[in-house]
């Protein structure tokens, strides 16, 4: 059942609403054109100050609903959240699978003691995130170190962080399950039946997490319908609706990525990247375009439009999943040794990614 606090109405009534928002903000926009700059500046802020206000007052309400997984058919998850691109915390989506019961350090290293994996590993839990190198005076968009070894190696890195110093997370988004953890497949859906029938699809891909305390996903958005089940553990998730795009600012970073010199001394390295070039190309890595404030701490004093921002935090606890729509930008943080699964459904490109991409240059324009 869905929280009585939560506010929700039908994709009918949020579309059309936001399809009058589109054409006020486009009147007002045009017969502010022959304003100064900063009354025009003025004029737009106020108008999506008016778009989030009727977004979190007709449709995303100031929590995230919830509903039992056995109350869920396909017609009622996409008519109430899908068509809606609405959040919805599902509760024992994931109890029935063996994994619930089974997934653990004795089991991993009795099953998959040996296998190699791919593990991200990072000096302060932030990967694929902005960070500032004092050598060099600049801000880097910065990815992890990526580092092969057995798994048995990576629960003992979990166990004992004073001897592997680091912060050690297994989060490729390659599929992994399937690509390098088939033998884990017996013990889960390999897709979520009433997800699957509501989408018309198959997942694109089926990820496979698990790490430290310390690890945090920065806050992004992705272009998939987001199936995340948590399996032991918990995961807390900070949340904004696509409509607070006015207020999470972005910049542009040279790429770097993580490199451990010596023992636990990491350094900033952008020319970590250069084996990805080939010598000959004429194709440099460009820029990466990135949120630059941090929910957890966020700096008003350099982003002050932030405070206009929605946010919304929901913990998915073990056995519990989060449908986490496309276009959402989601700040991730998670207990130690946190084991989760995720299904990524590509997003439907209709009239809701019309609106967003029309609201990007709007902000863009404004800029």
């Amino acid at each position: 059942m869905l929280q009585p606090a939560c506010v929700y109405v039908s994709s009918a009534v949020s579309q059309t609403s936001a399809l009058c928002c589109c054409i006020i903000i486009l009147s007002l926009f045009f017969k502010k054109s022959n304003l100064n700059k900063s009354q025009n500046l003025y004029g737009m802020e106020e108008i999506f100050k008016s778009l989030s206000e009727e977004a979190r007052e007709f449709q995303y309400g100031i929590c995230i609903p919830e509903i039992n997984v056995n109350d869920i058919t396909p017609l009622k998850f996409y008519r109430s959240y899908v068509s809606a691109n609405q959040p919805v915390l599902i509760r024992n989506a994931c109890t029935h699978w063996p994994a619930f019961a089974k997934w653990n350090k004795d089991y991993f290293c009795t099953k998959l003691g040996e296998k190699k994996v791919i593990v991200a590993i990072t000096p302060n839990g932030y990967a694929d995130a902005v960070a500032f190198d004092s050598k060099t005076s600049r801000e880097y968009f910065v990815m992890p170190e990526e580092r092969s070894m057995t798994f048995a190696e990576f629960w003992l890195a979990l166990d004992q962080p004073d001897k592997h110093p680091g912060v050690y997370y297994l989060q490729r988004q390659n599929s992994n399950l399937i690509e390098e953890l088939p033998e884990l497949l017996q013990d889960i859906d390999r897709h979520i039946p009433w997800a699957t029938e509501a989408f018309g699809s198959t997942p694109d891909a089926v990820n496979f997490w698990a790490g430290d305390g310390r690890a945090v996903t920065s806050m992004h958005k992705d272009p998939y319908e987001n199936i995340y089940c948590v399996i032991s553990g918990h995961k807390d998730f900070i949340l904004h609706p696509p409509t607070d795009r006015p207020w999470i600012p972005y910049k542009r970073y040279p790429p770097a990525a993580y490199l451990e010199v010596s023992h636990g001394n990491f350094v900033i390295n952008p020319q970590n990247l250069e084996p990805l070039i080939e010598k000959d190309s004429e194709h440099k890595l460009e820029d990466v375009p990135w949120i630059c404030v941090d929910p957890l701490a966020p700096d008003f004093k350099r982003y002050s439009s932030y405070r206009n921002a929605s946010p919304l935090q929901v913990r998915v606890n073990a056995g519990d999943a989060l449908f986490l729509p496309s276009l959402w930008y989601h700040h991730v943080r998670q207990s130690h040794g946190c084991i989760a699964v995720n299904y990524w459904y590509d997003m439907q490109y209709d009239i809701k990614y019309v609106y967003h991409k029309f609201l990007e240059a709007l902000v863009s324009s404004v800029k």
